[in-house]
């Protein structure tokens, strides 16, 4: 039957107003740039086998030398957090790409100073890295923000946040096959070029959704009308900025203290996996460190699954019934109580279970990945980007912590053994913070002098 004309033209009007899809494009790019993020702060592990033996270093220094990040990375979350209050935040993330990236590459020119140097300048450009990457997970959700609507950011979030797991599939082996097949030093070249090419092509692709020339007037009005913030970026250039005061309501609330104790624990496990994990399997299962590369992606694929079904039972616990508590606190109780499992590692000499346990541990740390819904539930919309910023502090000081610990506890016994229980049991303590001093989750409201909450819906 032939079409009529008007029937074309219907048909024609419907394609023209189709709506476009490019949140999904964007929330690619801040996955692979997130997972650049943190190849690059796992890069020292793969390439710190070959490193200590070439320049002589003990696993004291290399504990050291693991943690320099950490301590610039929480110096750097208040004041980036608030940089990012501030200012605009597309080009906020594409400089600090730049930048780490660049320092980056120059670590793999290190063995060219003389001895005396080298420990230091490796220290000092880790510390930078570390720096500069601090705003990185604050501009994640002012951009998650911007780009979806509520009903979408949950999974979205969850996305960027396997990006960990994605540079431990993807970036891993890579840097373990670069390391095996040349050296240590194409680990640090091969990364930096990467991340330094990627933020050209931010800069030149990324935009908020009401200045992205490739949105249409469809998707636009589907993310105003969901609850996108599509215009956050401008909204900052027309206030005030916030002021640090505003985060004492933080330090008041039993809940957030629950909640920082809870990101410390678990980021202790992520620090494990990105620093001593490698090292773990060279040293003390006798395995090389391309081998190291592939195995260790088979755990990374478990987190990866993990934090996948964080997003979805989040989402339909909280469907079904109603309660943000439970939503938030129940994928990540029982994805800690798995990620304890680690600890049984020490009591068998089989490879295949010791991966076995790492993947089961790394599918919990995943589950457990909720953390950042937290935050957005729980903070006062004037300071996310604070809010986010303590939070990753209270994460990131095990980031000082766990590397050295580790470091020190393998010098003292000459095996891994106590630091797995040193692991284990952040995981348990994690688990034990939501289970009894989180209580309920509730949004704090800054119009209180005593920060009681708001019951979140």
């Amino acid at each position: 039957m032939p079409i009529s004309l008007k029937a074309f033209a219907a048909r024609s009007d419907s394609k023209a107003a189709a709506r476009t899809h490019v949140r999904y494009y964007v929330l690619a790019l801040i996955l692979l740039v997130t997972a650049i993020n943190l190849g690059d702060r796992a890069n020292l592990s793969i390439a710190g086998d070959g490193l200590s033996h070439d320049l002589g270093l003990d696993s004291v220094t290399m504990g050291y030398l693991f943690s320099a990040f950490a301590w610039a990375y929480v110096l750097g979350q208040l004041p980036g957090g608030w940089f990012l209050d501030r200012f605009n935040s597309v080009k906020v993330y594409g400089t600090a790409l730049f930048l780490w990236s660049f320092l980056t590459f120059l670590q793999g020119t290190v063995a060219w100073l003389p001895q005396g140097m080298i420990v230091a300048t490796l220290f000092a450009l880790r510390f930078l890295v570390g720096l500069v990457e601090a705003p990185i997970y604050p501009a994640n959700n002012y951009i998650v923000a911007a780009w979806f609507p509520l009903t979408e950011r949950g999974m979205a979030t969850a996305i960027f946040s396997s990006a960990q797991y994605v540079a431990m599939i993807v970036f891993v082996p890579l840097m373990g096959v670069i390391s095996h097949v040349l050296s240590w030093h194409y680990v640090f070249w091969f990364m930096g070029s990467a991340g330094m090419l990627l933020a050209l092509f931010w800069f030149w692709q990324m935009r908020s959704p009401d200045n992205h020339p490739r949105v249409n007037q469809e998707e636009l009005e589907y993310l105003r009308k969901n609850g996108a913030l599509i215009d956050i970026e401008a909204a900052k250039r027309r206030s005030s900025p916030p002021k640090l005061s505003s985060i004492s309501i933080l330090f008041k609330s039993r809940m957030m203290l629950g909640i920082y104790i809870g990101q410390y624990c678990i980021t202790a496990l992520q620090y494990f996996f990105i620093t001593w994990f490698p090292i773990y399997l060279v040293k003390g299962r006798g395995m090389n460190i391309m081998e190291v590369g592939f195995i260790a992606a088979l755990p990374a694929v478990c987190g990866f699954i993990g934090s996948i079904l964080c997003g979805i039972l989040s989402d339909q616990l909280m469907k079904r019934w109603g309660s943000v508590t439970l939503a938030r606190k129940t994928p990540f109780i029982i994805g800690m109580a798995l990620a304890t499992g680690l600890v049984f590692c020490n009591f068998t000499h089989s490879i295949y279970v010791i991966v076995a346990l790492m993947c089961l541990a790394l599918l919990g740390k995943g589950l457990a990945q909720i953390g950042l819904a937290v935050v957005v539930d729980t903070s006062p919309p004037p300071i996310v980007g604070m809010a986010t910023g303590i939070f990753g502090i209270a994460g990131n000081i095990s980031g000082i912590t766990t590397p050295v610990v580790i470091g020190y506890t393998i010098h003292a016994t000459g095996s891994f053994e106590l630091a797995l229980y040193f692991v284990g049991a952040h995981a348990l303590i994690a688990m034990l913070s939501y289970l009894f001093i989180v209580g309920r989750v509730q949004r704090l409201d800054m119009t209180e002098n005593i920060p009681t909450g708001v019951e979140v819906k």
